[in-house]
């Protein structure tokens, strides 16, 4: 009955007209945001705190959350679209979602993605209010051994994200590896694979690589097809605008996957909502009845990492709110403002402020019911992006590829490197080679190296601290398992061939 009454007074807080404002404020923007590749609503929340100081912290850290969760939705919009990942973890909508409109669904994946945000979103609020404490705690539990366990559970992910060949994924995944290896060696204090180029040494930026292997890919290859018209089918008909209950039917337990991994992967300090993505995603291939057709257009194959991307959300307050840890740059950006306004968020945070802890909680409610009413009228209007002729829609898609790229560093050489990565992609499109391992390697690796060097340094450099503790035990038996289920599938195979000819 206490958690209903401090609700209710959480409500009467957030339903107040200056917050209702602000709140939709943070969300509208945090919608154009995640639309905006490479801009990201840390950089946002970072340039708007300033503004921040004359307002009611309340009202002020309603707002700036309304960013945070915000982008999430609006990441998915470019990445259906045009194959442009708006935020690092719409990567993985690319794979689906983006088949999905090549087949005259777009309309249909951008409600998906909607409904499923929507759904993860109110999961997260949910599990943030009732459950905050105790996983808290559970995320303490992680150290650098879990971390290294729980990063290589994610690389062995690849088996699920493969094509026909395995040795292809993996190839692009050691690729995807020595990209992320590049630049200085925090460790070490040397540059490694910068080609003795000054630019290389802080490494290659993540937008970087994935608007050039997704985007510019794209852009390459349908401008080698030499076709007049547009780039896309355009979606006719109310029907094909939106998603039918059959493939709604089909993505109840996408749902439910998405919101509970992207919970617990987000109260992990670190993780991060890009790994949760991979990770819901592959689970959702691996329990799928049909797990060839993900990658060519599944309804589920965009409803799992939406919902785990912003499940996560709720996810990565807990530390933060209960602990007083940032999980991610833009929750210690968040910390950065508490801290201004002369607030300590910590185990005393709800009993010091429940006004400010309850309020920010039900304007999370509000303002995913906010999103969802924003989002879907709007699909029509997305959709009609399909109807530009491609020689006006290349452009656009070079645009905004080109301002996102420039946005992160103000540098003309990451321009230079993001035709480079185009090129690359175009080649590993034409050589068959899949891209989302590549992606997850570079994601993982600079992460799974620091995580295992300073395991060693706990250990004295024995390995068998990875092996010695329970949780980081079982991700890497699950790993190891994952990794070679392809085997006993080839196995099998031969098996019954051979049975087959001898009989």
């Amino acid at each position: 009955m206490d958690v209903l009454a401090n609700l209710g007074h959480g409500f009467y807080v957030a339903l107040q007209p200056l917050n209702l404002f602000w709140c939709f404020a943070g969300v509208f923007l945090g919608t154009v945001v995640g639309v905006m590749p490479g801009l990201g609503p840390a950089a946002t929340i970072a340039m708007l705190l300033p503004l921040t100081f004359k307002m009611p912290p309340t009202s002020a850290l309603i707002m700036l959350a309304g960013i945070y969760y915000g982008a999430k939705y609006g990441g998915s919009t470019t990445a259906i679209l045009l194959n442009v990942p708006g935020e690092s973890a719409s990567v993985v909508t690319c794979l689906d979602g983006y088949q999905m409109a090549r087949k005259g669904r777009a309309g249909a994946a951008l409600g998906i993605a909607a409904i499923a945000s929507f759904i993860a979103g109110t999961v997260g609020v949910v599990a943030l209010m009732l459950v905050a404490p105790p996983l808290a705690k559970f995320g303490l539990a992680f150290s650098s051994p879990e971390y290294f366990a729980l990063m290589f559970l994610g690389l062995a992910m690849v088996v699920l994200l493969a094509g026909e060949s395995l040795v292809k994924a993996l190839l692009a995944m050691l690729v995807g590896l020595w990209i992320a290896g590049m630049g200085i060696d925090l460790f070490s204090d040397a540059s490694r694979f910068t080609f003795g180029n000054s630019e290389m040494l802080d490494g290659v930026d993540f937008v970087i690589v994935a608007i050039g292997v997704f985007a510019l890919s794209e852009v390459f290859a349908n401008m080698e097809n030499r076709e007049e018209g547009t780039l896309l089918p355009v979606p006719k008909g109310l029907r094909n605008l939106l998603p039918t209950m059959e493939e709604l039917k089909a993505c109840r337990f996408a749902f439910l996957n998405g919101s509970v991994v992207g919970f617990i992967i987000g109260v992990l300090p670190g993780a991060g909502s890009t790994i949760a993505s991979f990770i819901s995603y592959g689970l959702e291939k691996a329990v799928s009845k049909h797990p060839e057709k993900f990658g060519t257009g599944v309804p589920e194959g965009v409803a799992a990492p939406e919902g785990a991307n912003n499940s996560e959300t709720g996810g990565a307050l807990v530390p933060l709110l209960t602990l007083g840890i940032p999980g991610s740059g833009t929750t210690a950006i968040l910390l950065a403002a508490f801290v201004l306004w002369g607030l300590k968020p910590g185990p005393l945070m709800i009993q010091d402020n429940p006004e400010l802890f309850w309020g920010l909680v039900a304007s999370m409610y509000v303002g995913n019911v906010m999103l969802l009413i924003l989002n879907l009228p709007l699909i029509p209007l997305f959709a009609q992006i399909l109807k530009l002729p491609v020689y006006i829609l290349y452009p656009v898609i070079l645009g905004i590829s080109l301002v996102g790229v420039y946005t992160v560093s103000g540098s003309l050489f990451d321009c230079y490197m993001l035709a480079a990565f185009g090129l690359l992609g175009y080649l590993m499109r034409r050589l068959d080679y899949p891209s989302a391992p590549l992606i997850l390697g570079l994601v993982l690796g600079d992460s799974m190296e620091r995580a295992l060097r300073q395991s060693l340094m706990m250990s004295q450099g024995d390995l068998a601290i990875l092996v010695s503790r329970p949780i980081s035990a079982t991700m890497l038996i699950l790993a190891v398992l994952l990794l070679i289920m392809p085997l006993f599938r080839k196995f099998n195979s031969w098996r019954v061939k051979a049975i087959e000819e001898n009989g």
